[in-house]
């Protein structure tokens, strides 16, 4: 065992007294040095912005990916030349974010998306939130608006439609030549120029007639690309119906290999409104014979151009038309058409149809009985009439199919009156 120091008695004043407390040892010199304070103040400082960061970080993480307020998928177009504090505002209004937008700002910044944001229409998830939000905007997924062009109408019809739609912008310098606008559904985001509309069309009229061309049937008796869009827009004025397209084209093109006038109400139609496109009434007879380059009761072979702009399926049935000796159809008062070889026959077909449609107008209108006398009929060459045949330009007199009230309106009533 250790020896302890012998304890000195002390007098009660002394032991109550406090001992001195021995001095703190001295610093040493390196403890001093001014490198060292400035090193520990750097770490320290190092420290504390780590703990800043994680931390903003942590809680930016969860402002950036926290759902978002949207209670439903909606559309919002940011505009052109919008800056950071524009998008943040426009996203705040229309509730894509919650009311404080610098935090949109934050996560714009701290995802380096500054420079990446881009204008247009945008279709924002419900509860996007901010990740999400700045992620669509940067990747330019804009709304693609699907936009229809019907089949059969001419390209005034189409400039007009396209100018009613607010989708596009700009306006139509020129309306496009006939038949070289392709109708089909297409794809837009909101603000494309109408320009840039007519310039897709055209390109995929352009392939489309190229590539049907080049697989046509070889002993057609059409000449060129543009002889077979011509051919193909008088078939898709003619019928709408799917079925029938490769025969009314056979008998187009039998009756230009035989070198009888094609007789097509809708070219007397195109002849007289032009790229309008619809009459409004039926064609009065005065109308038939009157000459016009476009009216195929006058003149021989093909029109000089097109009457409207025909779809993929007519131009494929004009350039691949069934095989058949038809020279005539008309209408078969069910939206079809009844075809035939011989004049005959379709004299019978059309006799049928007016029968029918007697019958019709018979079941559904019922006359007063203090009915007026019937006023006089209208002189020949003013007699309104709609043909739905085709028919030869023979010594006997053509066979009219005219639609009458109460009658099942043919395909090529329909499409004519589009």
């Amino acid at each position: 065992m250790s020896e302890r120091p012998p304890i000195s008695p002390r007098s009660p004043r002394a032991a109550l007294e406090p001992e001195k407390v021995p001095p703190p040892p001295r610093r040493s010199e390196r403890a001093r040095n001014p490198f060292v304070i400035v090193g520990n103040a750097i770490i320290t400082i190092v420290l504390v912005l780590m703990i800043g960061v994680g931390l903003t970080y942590y809680y930016g993480k969860q402002i950036i990916d926290a759902p978002g307020p949207l209670q439903e998928d909606k559309m919002v177009n940011i505009p052109s030349r919008a800056g950071m504090a524009d998008i943040a505002e426009v996203l705040q209004r229309e509730g894509v974010i919650d009311s404080n937008r610098w935090s949109f700002i934050g996560a714009v910044f701290a995802m380096k998306a500054r420079s990446d944001l881009k204008p247009g229409e945008y279709n924002f998830q419900k509860n996007a939130s901010l990740r999400e939000v700045i992620a669509t905007i940067v990747e330019g997924k804009v709304v693609q608006h699907a936009i229809t062009v019907p089949e059969g109408l001419t390209s005034e019809q189409i400039v007009a439609r396209l100018s009613e739609n607010d989708i596009f912008s700009g306006a139509v310098r020129e309306i496009p030549r006939e038949g070289t606008l392709l109708p089909e559904t297409y794809k837009f985001p909101r603000g494309t120029t109408r320009e840039q509309v007519i310039q897709r069309m055209q390109q995929a009229q352009k392939r489309l007639v190229a590539e049907i061309w080049e697989h046509r049937s070889t002993d057609i008796p059409i000449k060129t690309p543009e002889q077979l869009v011509t051919l193909a827009s008088i078939v898709e004025k003619e019928t709408g119906k799917a079925d029938e397209r490769s025969r009314v084209a056979a008998v187009f093109t039998n009756r230009l290999r035989q070198r009888i006038k094609l007789q097509s109400d809708p070219t007397i139609i195109y002849g007289l409104v032009g790229g309008k496109g619809t009459l409004g009434r039926p064609i009065k007879r005065s109308e038939i014979g009157q000459p016009s380059p476009y009216n195929t009761y006058v003149i021989e072979g093909l029109p000089p151009g097109p009457i409207s702009n025909p779809g993929r399926a007519s131009l494929e049935a004009a350039a691949n038309p069934a095989r058949t000796r038809d020279l005539y159809f008309v209408a078969d008062g069910t939206g079809g058409h009844a075809f035939t070889e011989t004049y005959d026959q379709h004299q019978k077909n059309v006799a049928r149809l007016r029968a029918m449609e007697k019958q019709i107008q018979n079941d559904t209108v019922e006359p007063a009985a203090d009915d007026p006398p019937p006023a006089a009929a209208a002189a020949p060459n003013d007699t309104p009439t709609t043909a739905t045949t085709a028919k030869p330009a023979a010594k006997k007199p053509p066979a009219r199919a005219p639609a009458r009230q109460g009658a099942a309106p043919s395909a090529t009533s329909a499409v004519i009156q589009q």
